[in-house]
This record gives structure tokens, C-alpha cells and sequence, in this order.
């Protein structure tokens, strides 16, 4: 089978590997309709996630039909049309009965990182009863992949862990895939104010359409002061950092208000300042958190009703054959007004 493999820093290929075959009585094996580039993956490529070696197949999102399952699974059938989780959770663990599937102790996020991922034409999945969903007859698939990371990404670790509420302000530094996917989820909750800051004039522009109060491009050097106008000299109730930079960190630190909340989704490569020295008084509370998925199934259901509508966030289209025109793409966003780009396998 054809598929995309990481071979060390700042180097891929498309190669011809072995189609991926059950391994334990859990797994199932899925053929790839449509999958997608993420952010991480371009991290994976800095060199930024220590724990997804060289030789590595990418990729942690997609929807598929299944090829084949273990004898231990339960909810699906060869035929199936399957949405594939980012995160893997065997349901039964510690932490998987309190919800951080993220942390399960055989599971995590380990597509495209620890076992091989989506960007191929077939894909192996552990504990496929608990880590994939059933795809709805009539569903729009393009639609779903966007379920598979960003639309729960975005919202769990963004919205939920932000603290969002109705009439409250909030700033959502970076105007890309996810930080457009925490403002399209943040609307469940009717804040006051959604603001959005990026440097690229197109994607804000999106942010507005897609809801934002206001847009903000920080090229000028004056975010703080233009946000602190808004928001009457107070800062924001919750800080969305959607980036994974120090600055985009700090800038955080500077715009919540006291009571506040900073919530942390981007992925961090190296460190970042915390001034505690300004903010040990102020009342504020960091999160963090790797997505755990577990909002997917009510997401799946707004989807479903027409209440969330995630197609919005794809702007291009390609073929497994071209999937090095599609990293070219996403990796300059930018130039080429990319937002999400579905990849049909």
C-alpha cells in the first residue's frame, strides 16, 4: 500500500509498505476514504515530538471503511464506515473510566506518533470498539474527518478548559485550524466578545465570517493595548493559545484578566516564559490538556443536526499520490489561503 513516512527532521516519502494486518483481538483494520494534515504533524517534522521515531507512517485522523477486525470486537463489521479518533482508548484503564483517554495506558495518542497512522491506504486501530464511531448514513465524510482531531481539539482543550461562558470575553491567539475550530465550538456558550489574533489578514477575515466579534493582526506590535480598548483596560476572561510559540504564550499572559483563564492547546517545541512575577497575584488559572475525545459523540450529534457545520474548515483538496503537495500547502498556509485540506486515499 501506498503511504506517507516520516524519515527524521524535516524529511518524508511516499513509500510502498505492507497493509497493516490485526495484531490482537481488538483491532480492527480500516481502508482510508479521506483523511487530513494536522498541525502536529508539522511539529513531527521540526523534530518536535521526541516519541514518534523515523520510519513512522503519519497521520492520526481520517474516515474509512473497515477491512477487518480481531475476534474481541464487538461494535463493528467489515463494511462498516468508520470515524477514526485521534486518540485511542481501550475504555477500561484508570484513566480512561475518568476520561483522560489521552493518558489511557495502552492507547493515547499514539496514531501517527507510536504505531503507524492514517496517511496511508490502510490503517491498523487497537481497541477499535472504543476508539472508533459509526458514521451516520447520509453523513457528509469530509465533514467528519474534521471530528477525528480538530473540532474536539478545539473544544475540549480551548473552549472547556477555558471556561467560556455566556457573556464573557474571550481572545483566541492564532487564527488557524484549531483556534478557528475553538471559535466555532466557543458559540455553544454565547460569549460576550470572541476576539481573534493572527498575522495573516486572510484567515481573520475567515474568523470573522465564521463568527469572531472582532480581528485583530498582531504585525503592528500593539495586540495588548488594541485588546485592553475592547475589553475596557480589564484583559480578557479567557485566553485561548492556539499557536504552540513562546511569544504567542506570553501574549496570553499579557491579555487575561484577573480571574481569568489561560488554556493552552497549542504544541510547545521548546520553552516558555511564565511570569509569575506579574501574575502570582492576579487570580488566574493555566490549563493544559492533550484532547481526550471524549466530546465527539455530542459533536457528531451537532454535525448531524446541522448546529456545527466543520466543512467550512476545508479549503483543498487532494489525492494520496499528491500528499507532498498537500504538506507543501498546509506548511505555507499562508500563501496559499489553506485552512484544512482533505487527502482521498
Amino acid at each position: 500500500m501506498k503511504a506517507l513516512v516520516y524519515k527524521g527532521p524535516g524529511a518524508m516519502a511516499l513509500e510502498d509498505r505492507p497493509k497493516p494486518q490485526v495484531q490482537a483481538p481488538g483491532d480492527a483494520v480500516v481502508r482510508i476514504v479521506k483523511t487530513t494534515i494536522c498541525g502536529t504533524d508539522l511539529h513531527i517534522l521540526k523534530g518536535d515530538v521526541a516519541t514518534c521515531a523515523p520510519g513512522r507512517i503519519l497521520g492520526h485522523e481520517g474516515v474509512g471503511i473497515v477491512e477487518c477486525v480481531g475476534g474481541g470486537v464487538t461494535a463493528f463489521k467489515p463494511g462498516d464506515r468508520a470515524l477514526i479518533s485521534c486518540i485511542t482508548a481501550c475504555g477500561k484503564c484508570d484513566y480512561c473510566r475518568r476520561g483522560m483517554y489521552s493518558h489511557c495506558k495502552t492507547g493515547g495518542w499514539i496514531l501517527g506518533n507510536q504505531i503507524d497512522g492514517t496517511q496511508a491506504e490502510y490503517v491498523r486501530i487497537p481497541h477499535a470498539d472504543t476508539s472508533l464511531y459509526p458514521i451516520p448514513d447520509g453523513a457528509d465524510q469530509e465533514a467528519l474527518v474534521m471530528l477525528s482531531d480538530i473540532l474536539p481539539t478545539g473544544f475540549e482543550c480551548g473552549v472547556l478548559n477555558g471556561r467560556v461562558s455566556p457573556g464573557s470575553t474571550v481572545a483566541i491567539v492564532g487564527s488557524g485550524p484549531i483556534g478557528l475550530a475553538a471559535l466555532l465550538t466557543a458559540q455553544f456558550y454565547s460569549p460576550a466578545e470572541l476576539i481573534m489574533i493572527d498575522l495573516d489578514d486572510n484567515r481573520l477575515e475567515v474568523a470573522k465570517r465564521f463568527g469572531a466579534t472582532h480581528a485583530i493582526n498582531g504585525a503592528g506590535g500593539d495586540v495588548v493595548s488594541k485588546v485592553m480598548a475592547l475589553t475596557g483596560g480589564v484583559g480578557v476572561d479567557t485566553a485561548i493559545e492556539a499557536v504552540g510559540v513562546p511569544a504567542t504564550f506570553v501574549l496570553c499572559e499579557d491579555l487575561v484578566a484577573p480571574g481569568g483563564v489561560i488554556a493552552n492547546v497549542g504544541v510547545h517545541g521548546v520553552k516558555a516564559d511564565l511570569h509569575l512575577e506579574r501574575l502570582w497575584s492576579q487570580n488566574i488559572t493555566i490549563t493544559t490538556r492533550l484532547v481526550d475525545t471524549v466530546t465527539t459523540p455530542m459533536l457528531l450529534k451537532t454535525v448531524q443536526s446541522e448546529k456545527l457545520d466543520p466543512k467550512r474548515l476545508i479549503t483543498h483538496h487532494f489525492r494520496l499520490d499528491q500528499i507532498m503537495d498537500a504538506y507543501d500547502t498546509f506548511a505555507h498556509a499562508a500563501d496559499n489561503r489553506a485552512l484544512k485540506v482533505i487527502i482521498e486515499a
